[in-house]
């Protein structure tokens, strides 16, 4: 035998015979005791040694067997270990499968008790939709139920006051027939009952809800009385919690009035025409020096301010030499003109002359107007000169003629020209006195920090402003369009649910007037029904984009209801909000809302991006839209349809006819007889193509009018007449000049975005003269042509431009040329860091078109560029560009980040910082209105960070960053951090504007949002309330940009329609006046209309006549608020010996001024006389209302606080128990009412010495104010809600505080 290793060899895989893994053989030592030699020599190979011993042999054997015995046993030993183990391993894994199938067991459980909880999970979720439906449902059919009974509600009131007028006009008949001595039937002598009718003294009001307090009709002046309206019970209308004017003024009076004032005027600055300061300069030969000095000088530094703040410029002056020829583009000019300044020193021509009479003599109160005066000793004034000055002297009773009198060099007199214009464009035009104007700030203003998050174009409103008011301006009473306004009624009037109204025809065909006169018309007749309309411009233009039509439609919705948050700015979520605003703020709305769409089928992808106007409309909501009858989608054609057929050979007739009577010119009956026969297909009795006919035929200068006449009659569509009207007009020019320029004009406008300006055109055109550019545009302008829109050259009419596009562009092949043309042209100006909204507008777009990707991408990247389209609300736009690049969100946003720290190397000047600043926070908040938060977050930090460096760490720019910074952590749900930043932008706010400024509202809705986001209902409930009283004041003191504005605007076309001569409908329009003066807070000319009307009432209607009472209250109400008591508590008495002798003793109007003149004797400590007046109006209100009403019981309580406070306790406790049970009975027992009569009770009981019952009152009075339903955005605390003149028992109430 050998070693153990000897049986394996190294590297071999030992197999284990009981089931064990094998492992791998390795050469283990064993010692090995030495063999005798003899042993080993046994061995050896070779012949045996004769000799040797057997013993030696034997031995061997013996020392084998002893090794083998011993092996034996240790194998056996071994084996018997091995067994062991495998049974010890044997047990275990037997241990281990059961514990397997435990575990498996337990998973098997888990698993089934997991579905099971899925199940349930989603049996609930199903659940929870189910009941969200079914409260939606329930919520839809609330609204509709509302509305349905509003309208019933509004019908009945409606037939009650016709009735009730009615019912004045018959017995006013019968006084005059009684007073005239005619014998009437009486009814007392009737056998039957049925048809009596109580006869009251004059002026009296037997029915208290007909509208007017005085028995005369309802009006806005008589409706909203200084201090309340009795239109009903008290109970049954919320009042606004306001101070000051807006006392215990009926919110349903302020909704309707603010409704129909909405309807007067636009919302943008209408001192300028078509948003162009044009200066009209007359000025002689003499001082010709002033007006080159002038113009080459400053008149660019003017400019360039108005372009800064979005407006043109220009300068119009026609030289002496040529101006006797453009006689009626001097007169047209004149009448456009901002400001008219004439420069003369001692002689005058008969043009200036001429144009001093337009401008200065015969309407002085047109325009500001500047007189600049050159003196010298050695020049007298000329007769001539010195009679215009006397006449307009005499002309100028304001004294508004602004006079520079000056006698240095005509470089002074140039600067004083200036200084002054600047002064009238910045005081009377634009109205930012005291403001820095920089142009490179985009042309947006930083004023209004309010507004700040709402972004909006002025430009596109006053561009639909312009269209609405050129559309309706325009003759249309030949057109036989009546027809179709009243049919256009019909369905509007028709029941819901109604689908949108399709009003088609071919082009030219009149839609526009028509839209524009029935819109006009229903103005007047339903000054409840707010309207919304859009004129739809040539494709590709600013005016077709689907995004910003529908923001700007929703931005006006939510201004009627003075609220502009939560709008966003993702063009696909203003898409799809829409509807949710239009369902949400139609069921806010007292009256019908109307939308107009002009030439919908010209927006681009309408039938997608208008989906919702196949969605069910609300119930007051009507859509009217207009198409092209063969551009029509499929979809659309099955809806109500008004189709304008042709015009009738008769008003083809009366419309040549009106035309050529305006240039007295008259058709010869064979004239008539061709136009007739030639009108008799659709295509020429088109009204479009019978209007530009009658233009050409009477505009075109050197051709007569039946040769003119024979030219049109060879063209049988508007196209084509459209294409004679260019070349005709081309040969009507008297140089080849003109037609070159007139040619370029039409073909850069083709060619732009959205037009050009006339100052650009100038630019474009170094050469050319105003005059010249004048009379071109005049003509074109004539012909239907041309317009000029929002201060840009336009096509009037997209058959004018397409007839452009064929006659001078070659069909389109010429457009590039005449892009790059002002693409060089815009691009100068970027390049001269002159960047105004029209480089914004017109530079990316014409790239675009061009295909010019790369200078496009470096376009956007300039950062005045991109600011000023985000700005003006253009987000779809700048995203359309950066999609054409190529580049996504991100990217963008890199791209804008790298420019800006490129741009940032540069800026060392605070100035430039400041600009900076704008800059990061411009870019923040579009990435955050991407939804890109994390993006949005550096670059709000670092706009942080350079204001709080360059300007101060407590300054409003400061503020302003902080609350776009927190928006961001709301959008990531870091509600901590973000209220740390909004309560630091509040403590900023508070310290620059004070504890009631607009921008203290701003944060203090901010915050109040982010709490109610974190469920802490009450502190934003406090913060809302707070918010909701400083809007109401600013808004009292200095005017909402969306409605006080409208008040000013509305009270001056009421001053401007008042009758010259005394008459009671004077006194009424002078008393509305007043009111409206008011409520703006401007008492000095409140009191002075006010006044007026009070004279005028009492000499024609006589002092004791129940409107002098009227006009007597609404004077008192004026003195109060000026504190001047003595004068308020004779007019409240006068006003009281008036109503008492001329009204019933129970008539509400004698209670509303006993209620005002106890609170005045209140406020002046004289409370002994207060409580008879307190005592009567209680006695009026049981006659009047009945003995449970609510309006009982709160005089109940005011009489109990007056007996308080001359500590009569005993007297005041019944009161209090009284009034308190009328409020339950009538209000319910958790009533706001009950809690502070309880309250009452209370103090009373306590003052007594009652502990005990004062404890349980005062318990009960906090549990029904702590269940009291939250008021939100200044909603009323209950619709129950009485007169609001319940005081404290401490003490009498706080004497009002002055208006700021």
């Amino acid at each position: 035998m050998g070693t153990a290793s000897s049986l394996v060899s190294p590297g071999e895989v030992i197999e284990d015979g009981y089931g064990g893994e094998g492992g791998e053989a390795c050469e283990i030592p064993v010692e090995v005791k030495p063999k005798a030699r003899l042993l080993r020599s046994s061995f050896r190979r070779g012949p045996r040694v004769i000799g040797a011993s057997f013993k030696s042999t034997g031995s061997v054997d013996l020392e084998y067997a002893a090794e083998y015995e011993r092996l034996r046993k240790e194998y056996e030993i071994f084996r018997v270990s091995k067994n062991n183990e495998i049974a010890s391993m044997q047990k275990k894994e037997s241990k281990l499968d059961e514990e397997n199938k435990r575990l498996r067991a337990e998973l098997q459980a888990l698993q089934k008790t997991y579905q099971k909880i899925l199940r349930e999970k989603e049996s609930a979720l199903e659940a929870k939709y189910q009941a969200m439906e079914r409260a939606a449902t329930f919520e839809h059919d609330r609204d509709k139920v509302k509305r349905q009974f509003k309208i019933f509600r509004e019908t009945k009131e409606k037939e009650i006051q016709d009735l009730l007028r009615a019912k004045r006009d018959l017995e006013a008949k019968l006084q005059q027939l009684q007073a005239q001595g005619i014998q009437v039937y009486d009814l007392n002598d009737s056998d039957s009952d049925d048809n009596q009718t109580t006869v009251t003294a004059a002026g009296t009001q037997c029915e208290y809800w007909s509208g007017g307090v005085l028995g005369s009709e309802p009006s806005m002046g008589s409706m909203m009385q200084l201090q309340q309206t009795f239109r009903g019970p008290e109970f049954a209308h919320s009042l606004i919690d306001v101070e000051g004017p807006f006392a215990n003024v009926s919110r349903d009076d302020w909704d309707a009035a603010v409704a129909s004032l909405l309807q007067v005027s636009p919302h943008v600055p209408q001192a300028l025409w078509s948003n162009t300061v044009r200066c009209f300069l007359i000025f002689t030969q003499e001082t010709k020096a002033e007006l080159d000095v002038f113009i080459k000088k400053h008149s660019p530094v003017l400019r360039r301010m108005c372009e800064g703040l979005g407006h043109f410029y220009l300068n119009v002056c026609f030289p002496e030499e040529n101006a006797a020829s453009y006689a009626v583009e001097r007169k047209q000019e004149i009448e456009r003109s901002s400001v008219c300044v004439l420069l003369v020193k001692s002689t005058v021509t008969s043009s200036v002359v001429e144009d001093c009479e337009e401008a200065f003599v015969q309407n002085p109160d047109g325009h500001p107007l500047v007189l600049y005066l050159r003196t010298e000793e050695d020049h007298n004034l000329t007769g001539p000169t010195r009679q215009l000055l006397e006449r307009v002297n005499a002309a100028d009773k304001a004294a508004k003629v602004k006079v520079v009198d000056h006698s240095g060099s005509a470089e002074e007199g140039a600067e004083l020209i200036y200084s002054q214009l600047e002064k009238v464009i910045k005081q009377e035009l634009l109205a930012i006195q005291g403001e820095d104007v920089d142009s490179k700030d985009s042309g947006i203003e930083e004023g209004h920090e309010e507004d700040s998050d709402v972004l909006w174009d002025l430009h596109d409103e006053q561009e639909q402003i312009e269209s609405y008011q050129q559309a309706r301006s325009s003759t249309t009473s030949q057109l036989g369009f009546q027809k179709y306004i009243d049919r256009l009624n019909d369905m509007i009037a028709a029941p819901p649910p109604t689908p949108p109204l399709l009003v088609s025809g071919g082009p030219g065909s009149g839609k526009s007037l028509l839209l524009s006169k029935w819109i006009e018309q229903l103005q007047k007749q339903s000054p409840n029904t707010l309207f919304l309309y859009h004129f739809v411009g040539r494709p590709l233009s600013t005016s077709s984009e689907p995004v910003l039509i529908i923001k700007r439609l929703t931005v006006k919705l939510l201004q009627h209801f003075w609220s502009i948050s939560g709008l966003s700015m993702e063009p696909s979520k203003i898409l799809e909000e829409f509807p949710r605003w239009l369902e949400r703020l139609s069921a806010r709305h007292q009256g019908n809302i109307i939308i107009i769409i002009d030439s919908i089928d010209q927006i681009q992808q309408a039938e997608r991006n208008m989906k919702w106007l196949i969605d069910p409309l609300p119930v007051n909501v009507r859509v009217v839209v207009s198409v092209n009858v063969e551009t029509c989608p499929q979809a659309w054609r099955l809806w109500p349809t008004l189709h304008l057929d042709p015009l009738s050979p008769r008003e083809v007739k009366s419309i040549v006819n009106a035309e050529c009577q305006s240039m007295d010119l008259k058709l010869t009956k064979d004239q008539e007889k061709k136009l007739e026969r030639h009108s008799r297909s659709a295509t020429t009795c088109n009204a479009l193509y019978v209007t530009l006919l009658a233009r050409m035929m009477i505009s075109i200068a050197g051709w007569s009018l039946e040769k003119c006449l024979e030219q049109c009659l060879q063209c049988q569509d508007t196209m084509s007449l459209y294409r004679l009207a260019l070349k005709m007009m081309l040969n009507s020019l008297n140089t080849d000049r003109e037609q070159h320029i007139m040619r370029e004009i039409l073909c850069l406008v083709c060619a732009s975005h959205n037009g050009v300006s006339e100052s650009e055109v100038l630019d474009l055109f170094p050469d050319l003269e105003l005059p010249v550019l004048s009379s071109v545009l005049y003509h074109l302008n004539r012909l239907c042509i041309v317009t000029l829109r929002c201060g840009l050259i336009r096509f009037q009419h997209l058959q004018a431009w397409e007839a452009v596009r064929l006659e001078f562009l070659g069909g389109g092949s010429s457009l590039p040329s005449y892009r790059q043309k002002l693409i060089q042209y815009f691009s100068q100006q970027l390049s001269q860091d002159h960047v105004t909204w029209r480089v914004a507008d017109e530079l990316p777009w014409l790239l675009q078109q061009q295909e010019d990707r790369t200078k496009l991408q470096l376009s956007l990247l300039n950062l005045f560029v991109s600011q000023n389209l985000y700005k003006r609300g253009h987000f779809s736009e700048l995203l359309a560009y950066w999609q054409y690049v190529g580049k996504d969100k991100s990217s963008m946003a890199t791209e804008y980040f790298d420019s800006l720290k490129h741009y940032e190397k540069s800026c060392e000047s605070d100035d430039t910082m400041t600009k900076l600043a704008n800059l990061y926070e411009t870019l923040g908040r579009f990435l955050k209105d991407l939804g890109l938060p994390s993006q949005a977050v550096a670059p709000l930090q670092r706009s942080l960070e350079i204001r709080e460096t360059a300007l101060d760490p407590d300054h409003p720019s400061v503020a302003r960053s902080l609350h776009q910074l927190a928006g961001v952590y709301v959008q990531w749900k870091k509600y901590g951090n973000a209220e740390q930043l909004y309560k630091q932008a509040l403590e900023i706010s508070e310290n620059a504007y004070g504890a009631e400024h607009a921008s203290v509202a701003r944060e203090l809705e901010s915050l109040a949002m982010l709490y109610q986001k974190q469920n802490k209902y009450e502190q934003a409930e406090k913060l809302r309330k707070r918010s909701v009283k400083i809007r109401q004041k600013t808004a009292r003191q200095k005017g909402h940009m969306y409605g006080f504005t409208l008040l000013r605007r509305r009270a001056l076309q009421l001053e401007e329609l008042t009758l010259g001569k005394d008459s009671a409908d004077s006194a009424k329009t002078l008393n509305e006046l007043g009111v409206l003066y008011y409520l703006q807070n401007n008492l000095d000319a409140a009191k002075m209309f006010l006044t007026r009307s009070l004279e005028m009432r009492q000499r024609v209607l006589g002092p004791d006549h129940p409107d002098c009472a009227q006009s007597l209250n609404n004077l008192a109400a004026l003195h109060t608020e000026r504190r001047e008591y003595e004068t308020s508590e004779d007019m409240y008495e006068r006003a009281l010996d008036i109503r008492k002798r001329a009204l019933s003793p129970d008539h509400p109007s004698l209670a509303y001024t006993l209620k005002h003149l106890a609170m005045l004797y209140k406020r002046r400590g004289k409370l002994e006389k207060a409580v008879p007046l307190y005592e009567l109006s209680l006695e009026i209100r049981e006659k009047s209302f009945g003995p449970k009403h609510p309006s009982v019981a709160t005089a109940l309580v005011n009489l109990a606080v007056i007996y308080c406070q001359l500590k009569k306790h005993s007297d005041a406790l019944p009161l209090y128990e009284r009034a308190l049970k009328v409020y339950e009975d009538s209000l319910g027992r958790s009533h706001p009412r009950v809690g502070e009569t309880l309250k009452n009770l209370a103090v009373l009981s306590y003052e007594e010495g009652d502990f005990e019952k004062a404890a349980e009152l005062y318990k009960r009075a906090m549990e029904i104010k702590e269940a009291e339903p939250s008021l939100v955005c200044g909603n009323a605390p209950s619709r129950h809600s009485s007169s609001g003149d319940t005081f404290s028992l401490r003490g009498p109430a706080p004497l009002p505080h002055a208006p700021r």
